[in-house]
């Protein structure tokens, strides 16, 4: 019982992490830019709120699925201007081989953080959680703290199983390119960030 509850929940977070949207651009670029940890972070940031949203889609905890869906207008607004800010600030970033320690430990933790607030504010995501955890019959099976947290462990699993592959698969290319290319691929992905902003704003109307 345990193990199906387990591989469902590995599938839905696989499922649900995969489709390439702004999150998926950002490690992309992340990994292209800074090498395979940084986008493999900025992967565990949206990792992490896809566990938070399992516990809440696992746990039957729908006073917080109402609270987000009830702001859905705020959450747009402050995550469409924050991807439109990650936009400009890639598109305008220069390629470099030389950071300090620190510096790279301060982008992880912004990396991480930036993906983690992306993901959290989205109301979608919630939404998506609860239909895909009563379309699978969870909601019903996972009667017990238990099951209920095994399941919850698929999901974050599964989505951490798909930001391994997506940074590991981008990370065999990132030797292959110069710096020049490299400047046109933030440009490229910035762009493209941008336009994620600017659709979720677009929402608003």
């Amino acid at each position: 019982m345990e193990i199906n509850l387990f591989v469902k929940g590995l599938a839905i977070g696989f499922s649900i992490a995969a489709p390439v949207g702004a999150i998926g651009v950002l490690c992309i670029s992340r990994t292209l830019k800074q090498g395979y940890l940084a986008g493999f972070v900025s992967g565990l940031g949206a990792a992490t709120a896809d566990g938070i949203y399992g516990c809440i889609a696992g746990f039957g905890l729908t006073f917080i699925a109402n609270f987000f869906s009830d702001r859905q207008f705020w959450f747009h607004l402050i995550g469409g201007l924050f991807l439109c800010y990650l936009g400009l600030k890639t598109f305008l970033s220069r390629s470099s081989q030389h950071q300090t320690i620190s510096n790279k430990s301060n982008n992880l933790i912004g990396a991480y953080l930036s993906t983690f607030f992306l993901t959290i504010i989205n109301p979608m995501t919630i939404l998506s959680f609860a239909a895909i955890f009563a379309g699978a019959g969870i909601t019903n099976a996972t009667n017990n703290y238990y099951s209920a947290l095994i399941t919850v462990l698929g999901v974050f699993l599964g989505s951490v199983l798909w930001w391994i592959i997506l940074s590991s698969s981008v990370s065999l290319f990132r030797t292959k390119l110069d710096l020049t290319k490299l400047l046109l691929l933030n440009r490229i992905s910035g762009i493209v960030i941008i336009i994620f902003g600017l659709l979720a704003l677009r929402q608003l109307m």
